[in-house]
């Protein structure tokens, strides 16, 4: 009963957490949006250099896919990063240059990379990724992970809370599926070490300290290239359905 109970509270939490994200907050300006992305504003340099001009990141800098993921989503992240709730420790940049722009200007980018093209168009090479001398993982054992979990060890499925082969479930879970490898193992490892805290409820931190590095390295690889829809079902639902 105490565990029904405790699970009420965080489904009625997410209930109505979604709920405020759902109506807010507010869309920006997406031509300023695309104007910081591509040239930057003032000593913030343009987002561009570091994610790519279809903001689809980097494996060689470790750079995460900005491109679809939800609004909601994109500005929580420039707030934490702005007001030091999430520290990058890979760039070393993101804090400095959210601290640049004003809090307009955080929703104008966001609304601008939500508004990049949604379709995993552009997965890691996982050639690339070894010669770039990281280790990978297995897909067919990340898909077990992503899909179903791992009930034994505490490990509960990707699809749970990001929805489909990760395609994301706005507003609060980001779109994991065609993210870049590099970035997914980095930040699965992050949320493992407590180095990243700035998840709703500690959900993430929960599920990483279970995760080996191999489970980590499997869950990437499936990840990052995959499909949105299955085969005879191209149908991707709306984003915010009513």
């Amino acid at each position: 009963m105490r565990f029904i109970t405790k699970l009420s509270v965080v489904v009625t939490a997410l209930f109505v957490a979604s709920a405020a994200f759902a109506s807010g907050p507010k869309m920006g300006n997406l031509e300023n949006g695309k104007n910081i992305f591509k040239n930057g504003k003032g000593d913030v340099p343009a987002c561009v250099s570091c994610h790519g001009d279809d903001a689809m990141g980097s494996d060689a800098m470790g750079t995460p896919r900005l491109a679809g993921q939800g609004y909601p989503f994109l500005v929580k992240q420039l707030e934490d990063f702005a007001t030091d709730k999430r520290m990058d420790t890979t760039m070393f940049i993101m804090n400095v240059n959210a601290k640049g722009l004003s809090a307009e200007d955080r929703r104008d980018v966001s609304t601008y990379a939500n508004s990049l093209s949604k379709d995993n168009t552009a997965p890691s090479d996982m050639k690339e990724v070894k010669d770039l001398g990281n280790a990978v993982g297995i897909r067919y054992l990340g898909k077990a992970i992503v899909t179903f979990g791992d009930v034994d060890r505490g490990i509960p499925s990707c699809y749970s809370c990001h929805g489909f082969n990760g395609r994301g479930a706005a507003p609060v879970y980001p779109m994991i599926g065609g993210q870049k490898y590099v970035y997914l193992v980095s930040q699965l490892k992050k949320w493992r070490d407590g180095s990243r805290a700035n998840d709703p409820m500690a959900q993430m931190q929960a599920v990483a300290k279970n995760l080996t590095d191999e489970d980590i390295q499997n869950v990437a690889t499936f990840l990052t290239s995959a499909p949105r829809t299955t085969m005879g079902n191209a149908r991707v639902p709306p984003q915010y359905p009513h």
